[in-house]
């Protein structure tokens, strides 16, 4: 397992992340605590430190299965979680980015975690009866406490967390260090605006869903099923041409399906990293194997062709060639912009 840091800090994450949401999930697609010890031990012996969980995660059970997972080995891991969705039916305050439910559910994640604080704390969706103001603000308040190291923010659009970040750097508050999405080979709009939003902050990027609840497995096409039932063909020619895709370099190379999804996304520009759940061990060794993966530059145009979408305007537009020379200029693909090791060159870009 190699290391990133978490965005513009200086903490040092795994270049995957163990997702905890099905740890103590009921209806036969969770883990027990025997099992998620057992995958939280494998997870670590492979040099992985981040684990990810929230609130309302198997309604608090996740939660307290890591704490007691981690007793006594609290300090090896970064142990992130998230507040907003609501945890309590009637109570109007239960839900939302206010201050009053961040304080709560904080409060309640620790005495479930088994710890005097959270290495990081997702947003975890945007609430717009809330001012980005009273968010920002209150979280930073939470981290001069020292309940909380770091913050960031899951399930935005993106030009509010460009201007969460803007308002949290101009008042000296805390900003967001990292952005959690939902990003893989089925679902690439995220490149539109919140990957290039997240690369011009500076902001890891936490890909949850890398393998599209398992269709990325090709496990559907096997008659197996999983947490969305049993499936049958791809919903749309698109998505077929895209499995079709992941099969064929996971074929051509030697690997499983879910390592050649998740490499693609570890190949991605910027500061990404996948979000991995299992709830067997044999899953989630086949998921460490994607550390391993590399795809050659066919395996990647393969990839890259069967699942790209549309940018939509102003992207598109700008990339039309006469705009682009009108834009920049005759010797556009001349300039190297080497002002941030996140950015790409103007023709990378183009």
């Amino acid at each position: 397992m190699r290391y990133t840091l978490f965005g513009r800090t200086g903490l040092r994450v795994s270049e995957l992340s163990l997702g905890a949401m099905v740890m103590g999930a009921d209806g036969g697609h969770g883990s027990d605590q025997d099992t998620s010890a057992r995958i939280v031990d494998a997870y670590a012996d492979a040099g992985g430190n981040f684990i990810d969980t929230a609130d309302i995660y198997a309604g608090g059970a996740s939660e307290r299965i890591i704490g007691e997972v981690l007793r006594g080995r609290r300090e090896e891991f970064v142990l992130a979680s998230k507040y907003t969705c609501g945890t309590r039916d009637g109570d109007v305050s239960a839900a939302g980015n206010h201050r009053k439910n961040l304080v709560q559910s904080v409060e309640a994640s620790l005495a479930r975690l088994r710890t005097d604080r959270l290495d990081v704390l997702w947003v975890h969706a945007r609430d717009n009866f809330t001012p980005v103001e009273e968010v920002m603000r209150a979280l930073d308040d939470l981290v001069r406490t020292g309940r909380v190291l770091y913050v960031g923010v899951s399930d935005w659009p993106a030009w509010e967390i460009a201007q969460a970040n803007t308002l949290a750097e101009l008042r000296g508050w805390t900003a967001f260090a990292g952005s959690q999405l939902r990003y893989n080979l089925l679902e690439r709009t995220p490149e539109r605006d919140l990957l290039p939003q997240a690369r011009a902050f500076d902001l890891a990027v936490f890909a949850w869903a890398p393998l599209a609840a398992g269709k990325l497995t090709g496990k559907y096409r096997r008659g197996e099923a999983g947490r969305l039932g049993a499936q049958g063909a791809a919903a749309d020619p698109r998505e077929e041409a895209v499995v079709d895709a992941v099969l064929r370099v996971a074929e051509q190379g030697g690997w499983s399906p879910a390592q050649v999804a998740l490499a693609w996304l570890l190949s991605r520009p910027g500061n990404v990293v996948p979000i991995v759940a299992a709830t067997r061990e044999s899953q989630l060794a086949d998921n460490l194997g994607a550390v391993d993966v590399r795809l050659d530059a066919d395996a990647l145009a393969l990839l890259d062709e069967a699942s790209a979408v549309p940018l939509g305007f102003p992207h598109d537009f700008l990339r039309e060639p006469q705009v682009t020379r009108t834009v920049y200029g005759d010797r556009w693909a001349d300039v190297d912009d080497r002002r941030s090791t996140y950015r790409r060159t103007v023709h990378d870009v183009l």
